[in-house]
């Protein structure tokens, strides 16, 4: 059993995966969906804040549409998510109103958390819906995805909003009871983690990366989810959605399933956004004395301590910061572009001005705009 201090725990980003939605591509389940729902609605009397995070809208599509299964191209995949997003919200809409709550459609893409106006954006937008008592029902913006219909999961986007709204809990809602040692399908005597801190290495080894019918995730990702909530002071917890009453239960403090508390305390907010909703572009391989100036002085990455370049990016991007053996120390937003860093590195700040014509900044890495991982 995991403990859960429901009086901690105020505001809550519960997600639903694909396979409990839809049991598994055969539709929506419209009577697991009012049970939830009842259920939410039920909390947010006793004055928890939720967001849902829903998958499901490629699945309706493709049982709207009469497919057999899931497609691979990926204009048939928006094409689904257009049809099934209809579906997908009409039904929680529909529910939420029996119990006079208001629900409002969220479609999120990775660009809108990756691009600090529109994060704020999207912020004060969830927060003020929760203020004025309405449920915010996000979902990837599949329509217009690309690579993120493909690739992506609503494990990650949960988590993403759950830094969003600064949430205390994470309930990630699947077909399974949880994370076990063991693959319980494979070995029915497997015996289920209950607690560890989302920063435990040795979860990783425990995950399965199989996949449902219908979903895109598996343990790995909820793993990840739980590591990029972590960081904003967030706990996960990941358990069955097939338990009735399930998110009562949670709410009293007992539940079965695993619990992955956050090991850190909530970084600064620009720092959590650099954390978690960008996309790493590329790395630098730095020497020993800027890994020292890093991690023991709080100091920012000049161009004479980058050894080497890896990837291609721009000004503005995510990079993360290497040691000579691959560990990462830090990420942070660079100043220059991969071919710009390429020419300065190793060099003293006042030569950038001679080799590139032009000097934007005397850091490849500004401290504020760096996250240090240790």
């Amino acid at each position: 059993m995991a403990n859960i201090n429901p009086k901690r725990s105020k505001r809550w980003v519960i997600k639903f995966g694909s396979a409990i939605l839809t049991n598994n591509g055969a539709g929506l389940d419209r009577g697991a969906i009012d049970g939830w729902v009842e259920q939410i609605a039920e909390l947010m009397n006793q004055d928890i804040e939720v967001v849902l995070v829903s998958s499901g809208a490629i699945a309706e599509g493709i049982s709207r549409l009469g497919w057999e299964g899931r497609p691979d191209s990926i204009h048939e995949l928006q094409a689904a998510a257009a049809v099934g997003q209809m579906g997908l919200i009409q039904a929680y809409e529909t529910s939420f109103i029996k119990f006079q709550r208001r629900t409002a459609q969220i479609l999120l893409d990775h660009d809108d958390v990756s691009n600090r106006q529109r994060y704020l954006n999207a912020r004060g937008a969830l927060k003020r819906l929760m203020d004025l008592g309405v449920v915010p029902i996000v979902n990837e913006n599949d329509t217009v995805a690309t690579d993120e219909i493909r690739f992506g999961d609503n494990d990650s986007l949960a988590a993403l909003v759950a830094n969003l709204i600064d949430a205390d809990l994470l309930v990630i809602l699947t077909d399974k009871d949880g994370l076990y040692e063991a693959d319980p399908d494979l070995n029915p005597s497997a015996k289920l983690v209950s607690r560890a801190s989302a920063d435990d290495k040795n979860l990783d080894h425990l995950a399965s990366n199989s996949k449902s019918i219908v979903g895109s995730g598996g343990m790995v990702t909820k793993i990840k989810a739980a590591r990029i909530a972590s960081s904003s002071g967030c706990s996960t917890l990941i358990t069955t959605g097939r338990k009735q009453n399930i998110l009562l239960d949670i709410k009293k403090g007992h539940v079965l399933g695993t619990l992955l508390t956050a090991g850190q305390k909530p970084i600064a907010a620009k720092k959590q956004w650099l954390m978690g909703q960008l996309k790493v572009k590329g790395k630098l391989v730095l020497d020993s004395g800027a890994e020292a100036v890093i991690l023991k002085h709080g100091r920012s990455l000049l161009p004479v301590g980058v050894v080497e370049v890896v990837g291609k990016f721009n000004r503005g991007d995510l990079v993360s910061c290497v040691n000579s053996m691959g560990h990462e120390l830090a990420r942070g937003l660079v100043n220059y572009s991969a071919d710009e860093v390429n020419k300065i590195k190793g060099q003293n700040t006042d030569d950038v001005l001679e080799i590139l014509g032009y000097r934007q900044n005397a850091e490849v890495v500004h401290r504020d705009n760096m996250v240090v991982l240790g």
